[in-house]
């Protein structure tokens, strides 16, 4: 027997969460068996928690949209007992049971192996989050962003997405611009890298004018919404925007102007359905790209106990950086 946090709904359609101790035999069926080692708490975790989001299809439900730990066993010739491995994606801690357990059984396909040099709570530091992060600096990066365009911006800078960002894009060298709603986050801001913080309500009011002043050479964009209209207006000349989130929206009440006249590129960046030889390049970049003592000034820790409290903390903003769940903790 082992722990696992279970969210289960009650017959007046209100969820609960609490840890529980499960077997092997309640495990889904699938070729790779993990003892988790370590795990972290991302929005869709928060909603998974909580109401549900319309992410989860089944109850009882395991959370725990990534994980990284040591293979137990393996039915798949790609992976063997004692391999180090991360997975982030797939729609694990959604439609199949996730990393709140001390151990998970998966799809040896939604697998990669830890990369050298990072070890599994460095991993879980990173986490979706941070691979999200990662994917959308290679990706302003493949359509031309170079740090002598100017500075990149990072809307919800202090979010666990927005951490990982400010502190990739300072380390390559780029001049970083954070927007935050939270004035006490500016200190930790500044220690990740940003060399300019932007308060929130700078951007978060719709303007008629569809551009505005050529100010920034990049950004990443967790908010959408209206925010994310606002910078499409600000973007440089030929320069684009990797949206990863909505916290501010999923409406975009924009015109394709920014587009047409300033040839400005909105990539969208999910972090699901990556094929694996990108996951792999977006894992080793984050080794040699993401500075390890900036990683750890962004962790909390926490436990399996502490993953409710957490989950509705993360839903109402009040989370900054990355939570590093240790499920044997």
């Amino acid at each position: 027997m082992f722990n696992a946090l279970i969210v289960d709904k009650d017959e007046d359609g209100k969820t609960h969460a609490g840890v529980k101790q499960i077997g092997l035999d309640d495990l889904p069926h699938a070729e790779v068996t993990v003892a988790v080692e370590y795990s972290t708490v991302n929005y869709k975790d928060g909603l998974c928690i909580g109401p549900g989001g319309g992410l989860v299809r089944h109850y009882p439900h395991v959370p725990g949209i990534d994980f990284a730990g040591t293979v137990e066993s393996s039915d798949d010739d790609r992976y063997k007992p004692g391999d180090k491995v991360v997975l982030t994606g797939w729609r694990v801690g959604e439609a199949h049971w996730g990393g709140y357990s001390q151990k998970a059984r998966v799809k040896a396909d939604w697998l990669v192996p830890l990369p050298d040099g990072l070890s599994t709570r460095q991993a879980m530091a990173v986490g979706t989050a941070g691979f999200t992060a990662m994917l959308s600096v290679m990706a302003l990066e493949d359509h031309g962003l170079k740090d002598k365009h100017g500075p990149v911006l990072v809307t919800g800078a202090a979010g666990g997405v927005g951490s990982v960002a400010t502190a990739i894009l300072a380390h390559l060298g780029y001049e970083v611009a954070g927007v935050t709603g939270r004035p006490e986050t500016e200190d930790y801001l500044r220690g990740l890298g940003a060399s300019q913080i932007v308060p929130r309500e700078e951007l978060a009011e719709a303007i008629k004018r569809p551009m505005e002043s050529e100010t920034w050479a990049g950004c990443v964009d967790a908010v959408g919404g209206e925010m994310l209209a606002r910078v499409l207006g600000q973007m440089k000349y030929g320069c684009s925007v990797a949206a990863v989130g909505l916290a501010g929206g999923a409406a975009l009440p924009t015109t394709v102007i920014p587009f047409l006249l300033r040839g400005v590129n909105l990539l969208g960046i999910d972090s699901v359905m990556q094929p694996y030889e990108n996951r792999l390049r977006a894992w080793n970049r984050v080794v040699t790209d993401l500075p390890m003592d900036k990683l750890e000034a962004m962790v909390q820790p926490a436990t399996l106990s502490d993953l409710p409290k957490l989950g509705a903390d993360i839903l109402k903003g009040q989370v900054k950086g990355r939570v590093v769940v240790d499920v044997n903790g």
